[in-house]
């Protein structure tokens, strides 16, 4: 029996010392209870001494817990419902105030942290509008939602990380409404784009034939400006032709006029043979 002795005992030292001892992780707070009152609970993580059977133990999740929550409906401040869709992050900031409110149990504290959620989207979202709801910068609405609900958690020893919506919805009802009435602004935006797309272009129509009949008028008047000074240089040379040489010059005007009647065959002409037309027919020059 002697050679079982020394294992013996040192089963017994080694069992005594860990019930001596417990440890912390670093994700994990504890709370030292003395006959079922909280002792300490503030411990680092890490290797801790208690005393056996005098003392005992509680360990808690100190990671952020997730709730996510149901959809519920909410009134907007027109009296219509939306369906909102959201989540809260918290976590135990303080153990022992978490302990003795809620019985450390993270299901009673998700019920009373959905609760005090919902009392606050309720109070804000009646004082929104659906368009405000809908469309609206949401960081806004999350950031009063956290104040709203930090001062009420943190009684229970949590604190709220963030809450967040992930959707809103609209009843079948609303959504019909809602729906028709954006169609209905955007055929009103589209008209207005069509009425002034149409403006614009009697504009340049009107523009575009001002400039072509200024442009037809200009090029007229300089037209009739370079003939009337192509006439007058004719003229002018014809004048002073006819002043240099103005027998000639009858005897080159009447063959262009015999050309431009003779010019096709059959031609007949009556006149007299004595007629100024055919002077120069037959004369001797």
């Amino acid at each position: 029996m002697t050679q079982y002795r020394l294992p013996i005992i040192l089963a017994v030292l080694t069992v005594g010392f860990l019930s001596t001892v417990f440890m912390v992780h670093q994700t994990e707070k504890a709370i030292l209870f003395e006959f079922g009152k909280i002792v300490k609970s503030d411990y680092e993580p890490g290797l801790h001494f208690k005393i056996p059977i005098w003392n005992n133990v509680k360990f808690f999740d100190s990671r952020i817990l997730n709730l996510d929550a149901k959809p519920e409906r909410f009134l907007t401040s027109e009296k219509k419902n939306v369906i909102v869709d959201s989540f809260v992050k918290w976590r135990i900031d303080n153990v022992s105030l978490f302990y003795t409110t809620m019985g450390g149990d993270p299901n009673t504290a998700n019920l009373r942290v959905d609760q005090i959620m919902k009392d606050a989207m309720r109070s804000e979202f009646s004082k929104r509008t659906i368009n405000q709801v809908v469309s609206a910068d949401r960081s806004d609405l999350r950031d009063i939602l956290v104040k709203d609900t930090s001062g009420a958690a943190e009684k229970w020893g949590i604190r709220i990380v963030d809450i967040r919506i992930k959707r809103i919805d609209l009843p079948s009802d609303v959504s019909s409404s809602v729906y028709l009435r954006m169609v209905a602004e955007r055929d009103r935006i589209a008209k207005e784009f069509r009425s002034e797309g149409a403006e614009a272009a009697e504009r340049i129509r009107a523009n575009a034939d001002k400039q072509r009949e200024i442009i037809l008028a200009e090029a007229f008047r300089e037209a009739e400006t370079n003939r009337g000074e192509g006439d007058a240089i004719a003229t002018d040379i014809y004048a002073r032709a006819y002043g240099k040489d103005a027998e000639f010059f009858r005897f080159y005007r009447s063959l262009n006029a015999y050309k431009n009647v003779f010019s096709k065959g059959g031609d007949m002409l009556v006149l007299e043979p004595s007629s100024d037309f055919f002077k120069y027919f037959g004369k001797e020059q």
